[in-house]
Formats: structure tokens, C-alpha cells, sequence
């Protein structure tokens, strides 16, 4: 597996090492053995998978606050996203800003975001499944979110045709998170 930081501290990309032979091939997905070489603590307390049905649909911004944020590590395992993270810490000298990743079933790339991010993805194709590693349960009553379209962040989301639920319309601008 190979670590490759963002522009963002804490923020990773994972580009996983194929195996490929006639039979096709082999990855780790995850490595409590490689996370420690690159300094990284991550626990699995739960794995979440989520099917998109509808190219351009936007799921997020979302994280959990204060005693129940949550480290997760994305990875698309059908269809293709584009992922975003926006640092959240308000003690980070990146704070308000965001990096994209291209994650789809053919690049095999997983997204490593720490405590402290929103996350969110833009489906690219039709019937996109993710899977998620998560440190922590999910815990409704202390989820959150930023709206997709924050004028703040600026996102630049390569669909200008959207879908959204009822949930991610509704989030706040980050002022008055």
C-alpha cells in the first residue's frame, strides 16, 4: 500500500499494490501493519456500504462532532465518485479548505479522512457502491454536515446536474455550524 499525504495534514490517498496474475488479481484494502509504518492510528469499529443509483448525485457533506468523530477510509468498489474532504479543525492553518480525489472501481484508490473533515462524493456513473472503514459507531444524534454548495469552499463538482436528499439540502452554511 502506498501512502501518498494531501495538501491536508492527516489527509491521505491510499493507491493499493496489485497482485495480477492469469487468475486476476490481489490487494489489501486494509493494514493496521501499514497504517503504523506511515504513523497512522486507525481502529474498525464498523464497515458501512452504500449503493448510488444516480449519476450526478451528491451525498454530504457530512462528519460527526466533537466525542464521536470519526477517522474513515472510502473506497469505491463499482461505478466511479468524486470525493471531497474539507478540513474542519479549527486549529488547522488549512482550515475551510478541500481536496478531490478521483475514486473508481478501476484505480482502486481509498481516501483515508481523519477526524475533523466533512466528507462527501459526486456520483460519475450510474449504480456507484462504496464501502466505508469507520473508527467510530454512528451515532445520529451527533451527525452533522455543511451544505454541498458553501460559497466558502467553493467545491468544484464536475456534474452541474445534481441530485441531493432531503437531508443535504437542509445543512447549514459553516458559519452557523
Amino acid at each position: 500500500m502506498k501512502f501518498k499525504e494531501t495538501k491536508l495534514k492527516g489527509l491521505y490517498i491510499i493507491e493499493p499494490e496489485l497482485k495480477i496474475d492469469e487468475r486476476g488479481y490481489f490487494m489489501r484494502t486494509f493494514c493496521i501493519e501499514e497504517l503504523k509504518k506511515n504513523d497512522l492510528q486507525f481502529t474498525v469499529t464498523q464497515v458501512n456500504q452504500t449503493l448510488t443509483k444516480k449519476k450526478g448525485t451528491i451525498r454530504g457533506m457530512h462528519f460527526q462532532k466533537s466525542s464521536k468523530a470519526e477517522d474513515k477510509i472510502v473506497q469505491c468498489l463499482r461505478g466511479a465518485i468524486y470525493d471531497v474532504a474539507i478540513d474542519l479543525r479549527e486549529d488547522s492553518i488549512t482550515y475551510g479548505q478541500w481536496v478531490a480525489e478521483e475514486l473508481t472501481e478501476n484505480n482502486k484508490k481509498l481516501f483515508l479522512i481523519p477526524k475533523g473533515f466533512a466528507h462527501g462524493f459526486q456520483t460519475l456513473t450510474d449504480n456507484c457502491e462504496l464501502q466505508y472503514f469507520m473508527s467510530e459507531y454512528y451515532s445520529p444524534e451527533y451527525a452533522s454536515g455543511v451544505l454541498w454548495n458553501d460559497p466558502l469552499f467553493d467545491i468544484s463538482w464536475p456534474i452541474k446536474k445534481i441530485f441531493l436528499s432531503e437531508k443535504d439540502k437542509k445543512w447549514n452554511l459553516l458559519k452557523k455550524v
